[in-house]
């Protein structure tokens, strides 16, 4: 058993790629939480296309998006960093640029638009991965993860918010939405690739390139699919009981997204720090047991006859989003301690087609189940979660024949003489 680590802010910043990285990442969230979840909304009311066509050419560029990863992968594997990071955010500045210049009516080059936005959206997590993983170590790096994603989410929740302020301007303020974020784009990435972060893939020990291969993770990649699931209860499945099925107000669910917001802002670092004193295989078990809980809490709740059902709900909800957040706070962190230092890119990627195929398949899901009732729905997401969890505690992780430089529990890190960065000589990531 670790002892829990204490980070410093001073230090957590380092950990996190720097200052300059730490502002693309918040600049970069802003333009999201921007768009996003208005994209749909643009495709229906700027470009008068109909809503199936619009979720069609969104779900398209998802798959697409994925289809991408193993080439990211190898390009991080290449001893790419910031370079990966930028591009996936210069992507995504094709994709807005292409809305405005979209004719009303023109379903495929929105879907071109929103291919280019799924392959941003999809390279982005494992290239930030990899790039906290080469510049912080051990349990630094898990903390320093934890803190990209309370930053990412802050950054989110804030543009969907002035979002939602914008509305009221109809037609012109989406295309303003869309302009503002294209530019929140085109810095971040500037910021992002003005780190100058890359790894010297050659300086890797001979042991570590030739005989370590990159570890299946067979296992924690296929539960891997499942506990994304929780990523997409708030957003699509609460909504669609509380409002199908229990009558109640949309406000519930407006309540519920911004209190799992707040909560993942404040309490994803705390949490994986807390947690850090065990092992991140048993965390993340421990994340599949809180998350069927809810799910149990959900079914127990939705019973009908009950008026006090949407409080209840939103009650549980955060027991749900407890469980997300001690997910997300170790799968990552787990791939990053597994994958030897060669290979880290490559295992990053399957990790986040395990990830993104959880998430574009589970509003279907979801719905699927939803309507045959609560039993079906909170039933089976409780069965196959706890069957995740106990695949993901039973699994034996491979050995890699060059030993950790991070300590015990560290997994796989890269010294810092093993990387470039600005202001130093070698090349550009």
């Amino acid at each position: 058993m670790a002892t829990t680590t204490r980070i410093q802010p001073r230090t957590l910043v380092r950990a996190s790629g720097g200052p300059r990285y730490a502002v693309a990442l918040a600049v970069d969230a802003l333009g999201t939480g921007l768009l996003r979840p208005f994209l749909l909304l643009y495709g229906v009311t700027v470009l008068k296309l109909s809503a199936p066509a619009t979720g069609i050419a969104l779900t398209a560029g998802i798959v697409v998006g994925l289809a991408c990863m193993p080439a990211v992968g190898r390009w991080l594997d290449r001893g790419a960093r910031s370079t990966v990071v930028a591009a996936s955010m210069l992507v995504r500045v094709v994709g807005v640029a292409l809305l405005p210049v979209t004719p009303a009516g023109n379903v495929p080059l929105f879907a071109t638009a929103a291919l280019f936005l799924g392959i941003g959206n999809q390279a982005w997590p494992a290239a930030h991965a990899a790039l906290v993983a080469t510049v912080a170590h051990g349990r630094e790096r898990d903390a320093a993860l934890a803190a990209g994603r309370a930053l990412r989410n802050a950054g989110l929740g804030a543009g969907a918010l002035l979002a939602t302020a914008c509305l009221a301007g109809g037609t012109t303020a989406l295309q303003a939405l869309a302009a503002v974020t294209g530019l929140a784009y085109l810095a971040a990435a500037a910021l992002a690739w003005s780190v100058r972060l890359h790894t010297q893939p050659a300086a890797a020990p001979a042991e570590d390139r030739a005989g370590a291969p990159a570890p299946r993770m067979r296992a924690l990649l296929a539960a891997n699919v499942v506990y994304a699931f929780c990523l997409n209860v708030t957003e699509v499945g609460l909504p669609l009981v509380l409002v199908t099925q229990l009558h109640a107000s949309p406000m519930w669910s407006a309540a519920i997204f911004v209190t799992n917001t707040v909560l993942v802002v404040t309490l994803q670092l705390p949490v994986t720090v807390l947690l850090s004193r065990f092992s991140r295989r048993t965390v993340l078990a421990l994340a599949g047991v809180v998350v069927a809980a809810s799910y149990l809490g959900f079914l127990a709740v939705t019973a009908p006859g009950h008026g006090w059902s949407a409080p209840a709900v939103a009650a549980v909800s955060v027991v749900c989003t407890i469980g997300e957040i001690i997910y997300a706070g170790s799968a990552t962190a787990l791939v990053t301690a597994l994958a030897p230092a060669h290979a880290l890119g490559r295992a990053l990627a399957r990790f986040q087609l395990s990830t993104g195929f959880g998430l574009a398949v589970s509003p279907a899901v979801i719905t699927t189940l939803a309507s045959h009732g609560p039993a079906a729905l909170w039933g089976s997401l409780t069965a196959a979660t706890l069957l995740s969890a106990t695949a993901v505690a039973t699994e034996k992780d491979q050995a890699t024949r060059a030993r950790p430089l991070g300590g015990r529990g560290s997994g796989r890190a890269v010294p810092a003489s093993r990387y470039t960065c600005s202001g130093t000589s070698g090349r550009q990531g």
